[in-house]
């Protein structure tokens, strides 16, 4: 005898292929994410993690590193300008840009009344990202003032990723294209976020020996060559 199947049969057929399919692209991108180094957030070390997570190497900096670039940018030990005075971290961009130099890479400053577009992807070896952080005590009294946050993003296996040390998991952010967009939205007038382009600098082989050349970023290589001075 011939049985025949109701449209809502066919209907929670569909909706519960859909629902699995869902669920095994979430598990594939959950596997892939474990793939990746990602430091979470602890005290104000957030300029710490970030650059960890931008080079993927657990220690690749320590917070002993980064004081000790405290003090060789200005040598003093009470009220250092470049971190939290309670020694907690919070470091200015000038211990950022000096941590990246000690691995041979530059950062530079990324006019965001530019379109982000211009950017040759190919030439960039990640980016820092420093946007406003709402201080609160405890989760529910804001404080009348505001700090800054370090967050790295960058290409792993040919999709980028936002690697912010707030965020759970390294968030897929997909494409160079798709990157590049939501670099856009990052960079709108009214937001107040600073985008660092992390450039790996020149190397020359000169009698078996590596010549680090620190002008690599002064040559906007960075830059699509229709953009470039």
């Amino acid at each position: 005898m011939e049985t025949r199947q109701s449209r809502g049969d066919y209907v929670s057929s569909e909706v519960a292929s859909e629902k699995q399919e869902q669920e095994q692209e979430q598990e594939e991108e959950l596997e892939d994410t474990r793939m990746i180094y990602h430091e979470r957030q602890t005290r104000h070390l957030c300029g710490l993690h970030a650059l960890n997570n931008l080079f993927q190497r657990p220690d690749m900096f320590t917070k002993a590193d980064l004081d000790h670039y405290c003090y060789e940018l200005t040598p003093r030990s009470w009220l250092n300008p470049h971190r939290s005075w309670i020694g907690w971290g919070n470091y200015d961009v000038n211990v950022i840009m000096y941590a990246l130099n000690q691995r041979r890479c530059e950062a530079v400053w990324f006019d965001r009344r530019r379109d982000p577009h211009c950017l040759d992807l190919d030439n960039i070896f990640g980016f820092i990202l420093n946007v406003p952080a709402q201080m609160s005590l405890g989760y529910y009294v804001p404080l009348p003032f505001q700090m800054r946050h370090w967050l790295a993003l960058r290409r792993i296996d040919g999709s980028y990723y936002n690697l912010d040390s707030k965020l759970r998991q390294p968030k897929c952010l997909g494409s160079g294209d798709q990157f590049l967009d939501f670099l856009q939205t990052q960079l709108l007038p009214d937001n107040d976020h600073e985008l660092f382009l992390v450039i790996r600098a020149a190397e020359e082989l000169d009698a078996g020996e590596a010549i680090w050349s620190p002008t690599e970023a002064l040559k906007q290589h960075w830059l699509l060559p229709e953009f470039r001075n």
